[in-house]
């Protein structure tokens, strides 16, 4: 007679009770958002090369001071 396998995992009240605890610990990361030096360097590396990058001030930059 073969034994029934038993079947690892957590129960919906665990996973549940995990799932509040992970959110009230990364709640306050979630709020603080994304710093300004990270939002540039996405709008950075967003522009396709060969195209003129907007400075700081969102004005064209030619590479030149």
């Amino acid at each position: 007679m073969k034994e029934a396998k038993k079947q690892g995992g957590l129960n919906a009240e665990i996973q549940s009770r995990i799932g509040h605890q992970l959110r009230a610990m990364y709640d306050d990361v979630v709020r603080q958002g994304v710093p300004d030096r990270f939002v540039d360097l996405i709008r950075r590396l967003d522009v396709p090369e060969g195209s003129p990058q907007l400075g700081n001030a969102g004005e064209k930059n030619d590479g030149g001071e």
